[in-house]
């Protein structure tokens, strides 16, 4: 189920003072009232979590741990291996 975020249109309590968010059913429609106080509220687009915050997660070394296996184009339709197991050298015969 998705996290929404929500920003109250009226008055606010302690719940919707500022930005607040629901877990709700992707078939849920948006609330419209602040569960707490009753006030009117929108839906608001939030950000979201991208590779680049992953920091290194992505990195030869992890992937390697991982089990996975890496390879760097190397031109002419040849990758070579960076890390992990499988032939050192793929491309077309």
């Amino acid at each position: 189920m998705p996290l929404y975020e929500y920003e109250s249109d009226g008055g606010h309590c302690k719940f919707c003072k500022d930005r607040f968010e629901v877990l709700q059913r992707l078939g849920e429609p948006a609330l419209t009232a602040c569960p707490e106080c009753g006030q009117p509220c929108h839906r608001v687009f939030s950000s979201f979590a991208s590779v680049k915050s992953i920091g290194d997660g992505l990195s030869p070394t992890k992937l390697a741990q991982k089990g996975f296996t890496q390879y760097k184009r190397a031109g002419d339709g040849q990758y070579e291996k960076t890390c992990g197991q499988g032939p050192d050298l793929i491309g077309r015969n």
